[in-house]
């Protein structure tokens, strides 16, 4: 009996042995399916995580591009509307001209008059349209001297020339003389002195339209002494007045003398010429049309035409 039990027990134990060893097998296959499937899984996540990342980033940068583009787009609307409102509103520009004509005539009347009392600053009107009324009737006569005068206007008129050469002379010497007033530490704006030396053009209007119409040279020296010297000691007289300094005041007020009545002297003996060389250098020199002149047979070759006219009537 007892070998029957011992038998009997290993017998058991050979039975558990096998099923827990399958049992193990069936465990450790579960858990390489599970890890498998966890693999698997993880993948697929990493996948949908780097897809969901690149499409982030596609979409951030989208949204950003677009937050630019309007920027930019607001950022062109202001400046657009700024400078359409800069042009539309004519109230920047209107004190300028805001100008009555009897003040426009006072003032031109008063730029004939040197003043006397310097020892204050004396007022400059702050307008433009008494300078710029100058400004285009200096290049109206400077025309009527083109067209009086013996240079030969070819190809139109010269208003684009004469416009130039006044405006720039306006413009640069006022600009010249307000920099050199600002280094001479002279109490004067750009608007006034644009204002004084407009009106300081007056007397070179009444010179040149009185000596393009009466040429007479002795006749331009007096008025360019007297009417131009008036005008530009207006001018030398407001300036001394709005400048400390003898040093200051000799180098700003000299300046501008010279430049004023040099450039009466260049528009009445230099001007036209000038105009006439560059004509000629874009234009060609002034050659005369090619024509056709009538000549008169000489009376020898018509003696000699009658006696070969005779002999052949002879000869039939």
């Amino acid at each position: 009996q007892g070998g029957g039990s011992a038998v009997i027990d290993m017998e058991n134990m050979d039975d558990t042995s096998g099923s827990s060893f399958e049992d193990m097998g069936e465990m450790h296959q579960r858990m390489k399916e599970e890890e498998e499937e966890e693999e698997a899984e993880g993948e697929a996540g990493a996948g949908e995580e780097e897809d969901g990342e690149f499409l982030g980033m596609k979409g951030l940068r989208g949204q950003l591009g677009r937050q630019v583009a309007d920027q930019m787009w607001q950022v062109g609307k202001r400046q657009a509307s700024r400078a359409f409102s800069l042009y539309a509103n004519i109230d920047i520009l209107r004190p300028y001209f805001d100008v009555e004509p009897v003040q426009v005539r006072a003032r031109l009347l008063e730029s004939m008059i040197p003043v006397k009392m310097i020892n204050f600053p004396q007022k400059i009107a702050g307008e433009l349209y008494g300078p710029l009324m100058l400004v285009f009737t200096l290049v109206a006569i400077l025309l009527h001297g083109m067209k009086t005068s013996d240079t030969i206007i070819r190809e139109g008129t010269l208003m684009g020339t004469a416009i130039g050469t006044c405006f720039g002379y306006w413009l640069g010497v006022s600009s010249f003389m307000y920099f050199l007033a600002y280094l001479c530490n002279a109490q004067i704006t750009m608007v006034q002195m644009l204002s004084l030396l407009g009106y300081g053009l007056f007397g070179h209007c009444i010179t040149l339209f009185v000596t393009y119409n009466i040429h007479f040279h002795s006749l331009f020296y007096i008025f360019w002494l007297v009417v131009g010297g008036l005008s530009t000691l207006r001018m030398v007289a407001v300036l001394v007045s709005r400048t400390v300094g003898h040093t200051q005041r000799l180098i700003l007020c000299g300046t501008l003398a010279a430049l004023h009545m040099l450039f009466l002297l260049y528009l009445h003996f230099a001007y036209h010429k000038v105009v006439e060389g560059i004509l000629d250098t874009l234009e060609g020199p002034n050659m005369p049309p090619f024509q056709r002149v009538a000549r008169d047979i000489p009376v020898v070759s018509n003696a000699v035409l009658n006696t070969t006219a005779k002999a052949i009537a002879l000869t039939l």
